[in-house]
């Protein structure tokens, strides 16, 4: 009997992602401005924001070719178990302490050595949770988590960092966590451990190796990864400049820029919820898909030359479409690879998307600092439009033989 997409297994996994994104979402606030509280500077969050970037560089390449090895969930229930304890210790510690950079700082980094683990592990079992036909729905719903619990927390984690402080919001966090861990580990799922357990130097090597070669080998899962990694490196210097024509550019304003930001996050609901009930053919997916690229890439290059009431739509109609093309690639993608080098290749994703990030995150913010902050997003979108065309546009047979072999049958 065919029981849709809503199995046991989907409803839990979704429960208890949720939990720990309101916990995140609340915690993350709340330590942001604790940070900028105690210190006044804007440097010192930027540190903590380039510590986060090293253990998502380093940890996925290492752990991925065991993970490929052995049963998943064990990682992701103690990953998040572990994750809950720290949480609640440095909530305690607060409470009786002052605020510690230095602290601080080795919290940062422990907090997010945990969290590319568990993103690792999740990314790696989420699809082994799937329905078969069903991936698009699961994606797609997964997709909406965030945007709408981030535009019910932020406002709700203001009140509490000034009524209850970021010591008991991260206490909070901790249960939050630990009460996700314990829903994570009623996931029935029957995995089997590999062959080749007894693990070595060389071994390792070899499986990351055997990973670039598929990358190789496989153009369409590259392509889209270029061109998936240049956007996410273009978005995060994007999220600075906006910050600053916000705050300089006479008419606009801190608050305008949050309208702004909830305009994207409704147009992301909206083209969740339309992902999750509509369906397209898999032979027009590469195309939809490859409009969405080269449009949201205009839209990008024009933004910020608009009045602000188009500016609003801009970012609505972009959250709208964003969604949906992230949502078709990374189904196809996830359905596409092999199960045994999944890890493995969702690792290798990551170190992509965290390079490219380190080389044109600080590039856009130090053009920046020296033209118009129009002319720099223009110059951005501009860029990736051209690597769009040299990638995703270049190489579409092999993109779109992704989508189509990985077709279902709902």
């Amino acid at each position: 009997m065919n029981k849709g997409l809503w199995t046991k297994n989907f409803t839990t996994i979704i429960f208890a992602s949720a939990l720990g994104m309101l916990g995140n979402v609340a915690g993350g606030f709340a330590l942001s401005f604790l940070v900028f509280d105690e210190t006044r500077s804007t440097l010192a969050a930027a540190i903590i924001v380039a510590l986060r970037v090293i253990p998502g560089f380093f940890i996925p390449l290492f752990v991925a070719p065991i993970m490929d090895r052995l049963p998943r969930k064990p990682f992701l229930v103690g990953c998040d178990a572990a994750a809950s304890v720290v949480y609640v210790v440095a909530g305690l510690w607060l409470k009786s302490n002052e605020f510690n950079y230095i602290y601080y700082l080795i919290f940062s980094l422990i907090i997010a050595s945990f969290g590319s683990f568990d993103e690792l592990t999740y990314n790696s079992i989420y699809p082994k949770l799937l329905p078969s036909g069903y991936e698009e729905k699961g994606y797609a719903a997964a997709s909406m988590l965030y945007p709408v619990i981030t535009l019910i927390m932020t406002p709700l984690a203001a009140v509490l960092y000034r009524t209850i402080g970021a010591a008991n919001i991260l206490m909070i966090q901790g249960f939050l966590c630990l009460l996700s861990t314990l829903i994570e580990s009623r996931i029935q799922l029957q995995e089997e451990i590999k062959q080749g357990t007894d693990f070595s130097i060389r071994q390792w090597w070899g499986d990351i190796k055997e990973a670039i070669a598929y990358l190789k080998k496989e153009k369409g899962i590259l392509s889209m990864t270029l061109y998936s990694s240049t956007c996410n490196g273009m978005y995060g210097g994007y999220e600075s400049l906006l910050v600053a024509f916000f705050s300089t550019m006479p008419g606009l304003s801190v608050t305008m820029y949050g309208f702004f930001t909830i305009a994207d996050v409704i147009g992301r609901t909206i083209g969740g919820a339309i992902c999750y009930k509509v369906r397209i053919k898999p032979e027009k997916k590469n195309g939809f898909v490859n409009f969405i690229y080269l449009f949201y890439d205009t839209m990008d290059s024009v933004l910020l030359w608009l009045p602000y009431p188009l500016m609003l739509v801009n970012r609505a109609i972009c959250g709208y479409l964003g969604i949906q093309s992230g949502t078709l690639r990374y189904a196809a993608i996830q359905k596409y690879i092999p199960e045994d080098m999944r890890a493995r290749l969702n690792a290798m994703q990551s170190v992509f998307f965290l390079t490219f990030s380190a080389v044109l995150a600080p590039l856009i913010g130090w053009l920046g600092d020296i033209l118009d902050y129009r002319i720099v997003m223009t110059i951005g979108g501009i860029i990736s439009l051209v690597v769009c065309m040299l990638t995703v546009v270049k190489n579409r047979k092999e993109c779109s033989k992704i989508f189509t072999s990985t077709a279902d049958n709902m």
